[in-house]
């Protein structure tokens, strides 16, 4: 395939068709960096609310484990001022 396009394309056609080529690889490549780019900005976001999800699950969990146990426990508690 190469000696055809060797014996059919004159000078400045193949160093034209050379240029194209390396245009589109630079311009593929650069598209492709950003969509990595946007990837990335997607993947920290969803980090960053799982964090701050997990966080509010754990002060849920840490409230629910200071909890009084029944509700005389509870009157004892607000009796005392510690509620």
């Amino acid at each position: 395939m190469g000696w055809i396009t060797a014996t059919l394309v004159s000078g400045p056609a193949r160093r034209a068709l050379g240029l194209l080529l390396a245009v589109t690889t630079i311009a593929l490549f650069l598209l492709n960096l950003r969509r990595a780019g946007e990837r990335t900005g997607r993947l920290a976001e969803r980090l960053s609310n799982s964090e701050k999800t997990d966080e509010i699950q754990r002060q849920m969990l840490d409230a629910a484990s200071r909890r009084p146990a029944d509700r005389d426990a509870l009157v004892e508690r607000l009796r005392d001022g510690q509620f």
